[in-house]
């Protein structure tokens, strides 16, 4: 008997929350559910009549669309010549002031390098003689010392050169 009581105990409250469940949804679903429906079979009546109105709208100018088609294929025409007309003066007015730009940089390059140039040489310049002064201080300091130092140094400074 133990076994019977749990299982109809839990069949009972199933049953009774399925009810109350219905009762719920009765009351707050199903209104706006067949609502909606409704609203919803009206909007698709009343698409259907107005394509149909359309459709027949679309019959009575169909003749006046080909004729309009037909002046606009006549207009279109005319508008594609001039267009290509313009895009070639444009395109050749662009080539013109490209050939310009590229010659003006151009010599703006020439003028650039020259400059760095300039400023590489005036550098090689001030460095051999800043390294020229060096030497020259060496020698002098060695040739206060002695004579023989002097003459080693000269000749290092020789085979220096000639390795270089």
């Amino acid at each position: 008997m133990d076994l019977i009581t749990p299982g109809f105990g839990l069949v009972f409250w199933t049953a009774v929350t399925f009810l109350l469940l219905l009762v719920i949804l009765k009351k707050f679903a199903w209104k706006p559910i067949l609502g909606a429906v409704s609203e919803r079979e009206d909007s698709i009546k009343n698409a259907l009549l107005e394509a149909d109105k359309a459709r027949q709208e679309m019959e009575n100018l169909k003749s006046d669309n080909e004729k309009i088609l037909k002046e606009a294929r006549t207009e279109r025409d005319a508008m594609m010549k001039e267009a290509r007309d313009i895009k070639n003066n444009i395109v050749e007015d662009a080539k013109e002031e490209a050939k310009a730009q590229a010659n003006k940089l151009m010599e703006q390059a020439k003028v650039a390098i020259q400059n760095e140039k300039t400023a590489a040489i005036a550098d090689i310049k001030t460095q051999v003689a800043s390294l020229s002064i060096d030497i020259a201080e060496k020698v002098v300091k060695e040739e206060l010392s002695s004579e023989n130092k002097q003459l080693k140094l000269v000749e290092d400074m020789l085979k220096d050169i000639k390795l270089n």
